[in-house]
């Protein structure tokens, strides 16, 4: 198929003012200017008329399928609040995709999720990148294992303080999390030695340490549930002790500290920024924190939560981002290649480019307005919208 007469904001190098772009089988393999332009007889075409292309947006931090819309404990999914380590379970096993929340991401131009357990524990477990259409799981998948879920601060301490059992504090909450990754460690270690010396038995299985095997080898990132600038720098701690790939989620008040954190070069997934100050750690809020990140040089994105924000409104926190003084490439970027290259999944989407999946949203307006809708939704090349 080929989308001509287009504005197309690849978010690479370059841009076209009136540009084409091709796809076949779920893929982009060609694009550029008009005048470049060779139609291939009996091909599709759809005729933009000047309006604006732009990859598929990527919700780069939030638990759609996990909490189903509409319903209780029944559709909740999110948080095995049974044990403070559990690395072992999968975002795979929980996401429902027909939850109605997928057709609405996917209507209002979010293409790529990434979706996991939430942050009652302190390890809670492993995420999961997928498109937001389709009916099985499997078939949706961009990166079965996109990283592993930590969590710090108020959260894993409100839900077991409630259980009368561990950890109650800070300094509980970081220890079960470097317990945890020292047995896996010794676990990596004991397994390593057992390959090289047939005498020496290996270690009886263990699933979370097995899970954690990925995350020690740098071959998994961590995200890092971390609202309070303590948290923060609690997270930094950790993820250097261990020599982690990780990233700070949330990052509240990461603006009061942005000049200590630029040294640092950890990328932030902020947000979200849509809503009230419901909690002790978001008593610092403010829609000028990713804006004030970007400005120290530091990588972000941008993220709903959901379902604490409807995830059809990624592109309105952008807008919202933007007002509070982001500028609008950076909240493009936020949402769309930033996302990408800390989720890791920059070699598939994030961008308008050859090779990467045809994911790609048309708007006559400015996506970032409160009513605006994109005319056309492809995923992975199939109009969705």
């Amino acid at each position: 198929m080929f989308i001509i007469n287009a504005k197309i904001r690849t978010m690479e190098a370059q841009d076209f003012e009136s540009g084409f772009v091709r796809f076949i089988e779920g893929k982009i393999t060609q694009l550029g200017e008009m005048s470049q332009l060779q139609l291939i007889a009996g091909e599709e075409v759809l005729d933009a008329e000047g309006a604006t292309l732009y990859p598929g947006f990527i919700d780069a931090h939030c638990h759609l399928g996990m909490w189903e819309d509409g319903l209780g404990f029944e559709g909740d999914d999110g948080n095995e609040e049974t044990d403070p380590t559990t690395p072992h379970l999968r975002a795979i096993d929980a996401v429902n995709p027909m939850d109605r929340c997928f057709s609405e991401a996917a209507h209002a131009g979010v293409t790529t999720v990434l979706t996991g357990p939430g942050s009652a524990n302190p390890m809670g477990g492993q995420w999961t990148a997928i498109k937001t259409s389709g009916r099985r799981i499997d078939d949706m998948v961009v990166l079965e294992t996109a990283g592993m879920k930590f969590a710090l601060g108020e959260n894993p301490k409100t839900t077991y303080h409630e259980k009368n059992q561990s950890p109650n504090t800070r300094m509980a909450t970081a220890a079960i999390i470097r317990e945890q990754l020292r047995k896996a460690s010794r676990y990596l270690d004991d397994l390593e030695r057992a390959s090289e010396d047939v005498e020496l038995d290996e270690p009886e299985y263990d699933s979370k340490c097995e899970a954690l095997i990925p995350v020690l080898k740098r071959e998994q990132k961590v995200y890092i549930h971390c609202h309070r600038a303590d948290d923060i720098f609690t997270a930094i701690r950790i993820g250097k002790e261990f020599d982690l790939d990780y990233v700070l989620v949330h990052c509240t008040e990461g603006w009061m500290v942005a000049d200590l954190l630029k040294e640092e070069g950890v990328p932030a997934i902020c947000g979200p920024i849509l809503c009230d100050r419901s909690k002790p750690e978001l008593r610092n809020l403010n829609t000028a924190g990713p804006a004030v990140l970007a400005g120290e040089g530091i990588e972000i994105a941008l993220c709903t939560d959901h379902p604490v924000i409807p995830i059809q409104y990624l592109p309105l926190c952008a807008g919202i981002a933007v007002g509070a003084g982001l500028s609008h490439d950076a909240a493009l970027r936020s949402i769309t290649i930033n996302a990408a290259r800390i989720a890791g999944l920059e070699d598939r989407v994030g961008s308008i480019a050859v090779g990467k999946d045809a994911d790609l949203v048309l708007f006559r307006e400015d996506p970032f307005l409160p009513y605006s809708k994109p005319e056309k939704v492809f995923i992975l090349g199939q109009e969705i919208r």
